[in-house]
């Protein structure tokens, strides 16, 4: 425990005390009053409002659609399974500027509902609820569809013999096993869209305002830290409550349930209604997750002079059009996308796989305290993070506000929970016996774990990659703070773009955008060929 505890004391806890630090006092004393000053005041008031009740709706939007589509892929073999199950987790692992801009694309001015019908969505609330639904779609679809294939399908058949109805059997055997998945997924939905930044800043406008995007606003533009430090710790406490009942719950679905191999619960659909349901699935799939990133696409080739590759031509000079949007030409930031992913990956994979195998030997509330503390990441301010780093991270030893590392250490943070929860159930899964035998025979601990433990959690290693990398290679709320101007990431690239007017700055973002959309594609298309059926849900 002892390097991801450094780690993450380091390079995550220090950084966000000394912003709220910085915040909440004054001639150093502590100014508490402030939260009260702060969270009394209407327009925040209103911030909270919308952030809390745009998360419950769009978890409760995502849910009505994403449940089909999890009974469908649980239950349905059908071809090309596999291929509509990667393409569906598609826009899971893609930066939320990626999302945004798609949508952009399909909703915004000139976009396609524009020009067929002249209706606009972009500046609206159901611009922000379609978008989090598209992010979120697979959450639902792996979390429950995982467990749903896994659930012996007998149980509800002896209650239809017994002379239950089809609903009544649902309602009282099956939706009472799933119940903790669907828990734990509606959970993490709501994490993710009370936390909302990208898809908010791009879609909503100046009119909608989460806690994160306030956060941003208060910090990188009225410079009001008291504000900023107060929203911090309203986060805070709200992620922490949500992580502790996602974690309970998860700790339920595990002990309640005997499961039987996916394989023997899937079948070739039956009659009009089975048929009927997976076409529903597949247009959804269609109208929901392929048509944005295909208009994405076909805007990025939409040139003044036609269809062409004018707007990929544009990113390779600077200046391009007039435009000095950056120092360097925007296609280098995609080499250094791609070279702070890798550096992020590997210390990902150091601390993650250290903090798996600590928390593979369960040693009471201590190692579970630890294992909150690895998820927080995920919904604490990354805007936060950032502009900590920048207050921290400038003074010897450790002045690394000038140095490339910086980017790679703020998107470490975000993989590491993916790496944890994709390794932690398959150490868990090793036989102690095997490692005992090891011992007996003369291995050390590190030989046992060579010859043990990583030939049986390679494939584990390999999906944690995967994870770690997609989401490295988009993270944007940190970086957009201390990535260099000489030295943009694609995320942070696209967004200077969507910030300047003008139809080549948009079509090169939308270019950039497609990049980074195909990297993370196919970055995900190789996670589900070296993916298990086990360890590969997530």
């Amino acid at each position: 425990m002892a390097v991801p505890v450094a780690f993450f004391a380091l390079f995550f806890a220090y950084p966000v005390t000394a912003i709220v630090g910085r915040g909440l006092k004054a001639e150093g004393d502590w100014q508490f009053g402030r939260i009260g000053e702060v969270l009394s005041r209407p327009d925040i008031l209103d911030v909270l409002w919308f952030t809390t009740w745009q998360a419950l709706a769009s978890t409760a939007l995502t849910l009505l659609i994403a449940l089909p589509g999890a009974y469908v892929f649980a239950r349905f073999d059908f071809p090309g399974k596999q291929v509509l199950r990667a393409v569906v987790t598609v826009p899971f692992v893609l930066p939320t500027v990626v999302v945004g801009t798609a949508f952009l694309a399909l909703l915004g001015r000139g976009g396609l509902l524009d020009e067929l019908w002249g209706v606009r969505l972009d500046t609206t609330v159901w611009a922000i609820l379609l978008a989090h639904v598209f992010f979120n779609y697979a959450v639902v679809v792996r979390t429950v569809g995982g467990l749903w294939s896994q659930l012996d399908p007998r149980q509800e058949e002896a209650a239809r013999v017994l002379g239950a109805g089809r609903f009544a059997a649902f309602r009282r055997v099956t939706l009472p096993a799933l119940a903790p998945a669907v828990a734990a997924a509606a959970l993490m939905v709501f994490l993710f869209t009370f936390t909302s930044f990208g898809v908010v800043q791009i879609l909503g406008g100046p009119a909608y305002s989460t806690l994160e995007v306030e956060i941003y606003r208060q910090t990188a533009q009225l410079l009001d830290l008291p504000t900023a430090a107060v929203l911090t710790l309203v986060q805070f406490a709200a992620v922490g409550g949500i992580l502790a009942v996602h974690a309970a719950t998860v700790r339920r679905r595990e002990r309640a349930l005997k499961l039987v191999d996916p394989a023997q619960t899937s079948r070739r659909p039956r009659g009009a209604g089975q048929w009927a349901l997976l076409g529903g699935v597949l247009l959804t799939a269609l109208l929901l997750i392929l048509l944005p990133l295909g208009v994405l696409v076909e805007r990025s080739l939409d040139g003044a002079g036609g269809y062409g590759f004018g707007y990929y031509e544009a990113l390779q000079s600077v200046g391009a059009g007039g435009s000095s949007t950056f120092l360097v030409p925007p296609l280098e930031a995609v080499g250094n996308s791609l070279r702070y992913a890798l550096v992020a990956t590997l210390i990902a994979l150091v601390v993650g796989g250290l903090a798996a195998a600590a928390l593979t030997r369960r040693a009471g509330r201590l190692v579970r305290g630890f294992d909150a503390l690895l998820m927080l990441p995920l919904g604490v301010s990354a805007v936060t993070v950032g502009f900590g780093f920048l207050i921290t991270l400038d003074k010897p030893p450790l002045d690394l506000r000038t140095s490339w590392i910086l980017v790679p250490l703020a998107q470490a943070l975000v993989g590491v929970p993916f790496v944890v929860r994709t390794m932690l159930p398959v150490l868990r899964a090793v036989d102690d016996r095997l490692r005992e035998a090891a011992a007996v025979l003369g291995a050390s601990p590190l030989r046992a774990w060579r010859e043990v433990d990583l030939p049986l959690v390679r494939r584990a290693v390999l999906v944690a990659a995967g994870f770690a990398f997609a989401v490295s290679l988009g993270e944007f709320g940190a970086t957009v703070f201390i990535a260099r101007p000489d030295n943009p990431t694609l995320p942070v690239a696209v967004a200077r773009l969507l910030g300047r007017s003008g139809e080549l700055n948009y079509g090169q973002a939308m270019a950039l955008s497609t990049i980074l959309m195909l990297v993370c594609a196919v970055s995900l298309l190789l996670l589900e060929r070296i993916r298990t059926d086990r360890s590969g849900e997530f």
